[in-house]
């Protein structure tokens, strides 16, 4: 199939949590870079206003679809039409290439090249965060995201471990290429003092993000802690906080207001791919507390300090001792800003288009769905 000199890029995107704002960026980037981007975002689609300002602010062609995200859909069916939808929108705007939020969107017999990126995934998830045999709700969106892995052009993950996870988990012959995730850290602004508190952010219904055990830390603590994010979520899960003092939900202008103030953030995750929130604070220059899991390791080893998940005593004491020797919080929040430089939007975008022009030089066609 011939390339246009100007490739366009089908980008499907979950607008509920931190797969948004990475496909943003990467749509951003990629446009910057004169490839033509339309982002087609499943699940709940973003208020008009939200929608126009993306749009604006990427130079991306933004499109609510209405089909089902892989996570929330009801039943198999619904997952495999919502790939055979975007394999037909594929054809119709004339696409070089797809770029798919999640493995299980590869199920459909797409007519160019398909790049699927591992976020996240319920297999990796269950692996972390449940105990026994996995429910049969999870269990066949493990399936399809196993036959998505298989059916994709290419596979990306965000970290070695994650990969490393991925692989494990769908018997997998070769783990997925990692290119990191990228966000900017803010212009430098006033100098100002640092915030007398920690802060949190992310889906706070989700076992995942561990809010519990932060709860438990924050009813240690004389300072308070502030957490940003929802406490119910669209597949009814639900948290019940006593002690963190809750913002809601807050969109990325408030985010980085939090941040302007260098808080100390503190994730005590049980599992992260990656954690763009975190990646976002440490661009801020805050001083990080994090949960020792690998992911974070390989990211934030020597710029962050660690504590065991559900030791809410040891987070407690590394939030005040942080809190009683600014030198020591300023130069952990130093050490965490020239990491964060590290994984930029650039450097993201040119791991992604590495791939992207790979395939597109091998002429690679569509697949028969597994």
């Amino acid at each position: 199939m011939p390339v246009s000199p100007r490739p366009h890029i089908l980008m499907s995107a979950d607008a509920l949590g931190g797969v948004w704002p990475y496909s943003l960026d990467l749509a951003r980037a990629l446009a910057q870079r004169g490839l033509g981007v339309t982002v087609a975002v499943l699940g709940p689609a973003p208020a008009p206003e939200r929608a126009a300002a993306a749009a604006a602010a990427t130079g991306a062609r933004i499109l609510p679809t209405g089909l089902p995200l892989d996570w929330t859909a009801g039943r198999p069916e619904e997952v495999r039409a919502a790939a055979a939808a975007l394999a037909r929108l594929a054809g119709e705007i004339g696409a070089d290439l797809v770029h798919l939020h999640a493995p299980a969107l590869a199920l459909a017999d797409f007519p160019v090249p398909v790049v699927a990126v591992c976020h996240s995934c319920v297999a990796t998830w269950w692996e972390a965060c449940g105990a026994g045999p996995m429910p049969a709700d999870l269990s066949w969106r493990a399936h399809l995201a196993a036959e998505g892995c298989r059916a994709a052009d290419a596979l990306l993950a965000p970290t070695e471990a994650f990969a490393a996870a991925t692989a494990r988990a769908y018997g997998l012959a070769q783990a997925p290429r990692v290119v990191r995730n990228g966000r900017d850290g803010p212009a430098a602004g006033p100098e100002r003092e640092p915030a007398a508190h920690a802060f949190t952010a992310g889906r706070l219904w989700d076992g995942a993000k561990n809010a519990a055990a932060l709860d438990r830390m924050a009813a240690r603590l004389p300072c308070p802690v502030l957490a940003a994010g929802p406490v119910a979520g669209p597949n009814g899960a639900r948290v019940d906080l006593a002690h963190l003092r809750l913002l809601g939900r807050l969109d990325e202008a408030g985010i980085a207001a939090q941040l302007a103030g260098r808080p100390v953030f503190v994730s005590l995750a049980r599992y992260e791919p990656f954690g763009l929130a975190v990646l976002e604070a440490a661009g801020a220059g805050s001083a990080l507390v994090l949960s020792d899991i690998p992911s974070f390791r390989e990211l934030w080893d020597g710029a962050a300090l660690f504590v065991d998940a559900e030791d809410d005593a040891a987070a407690a004491g590394a939030v005040a001792g942080l809190m009683a020797e600014p030198a020591r919080r300023a130069a952990l929040g130093e050490a965490a800003r020239v990491r964060a430089a590290r994984y930029g939007v650039a450097a993201m975008a040119e791991g992604v288009l590495a791939v992207f022009r790979g395939l597109l030089a091998d002429g690679s066609a569509g697949r028969s769905a597994a």
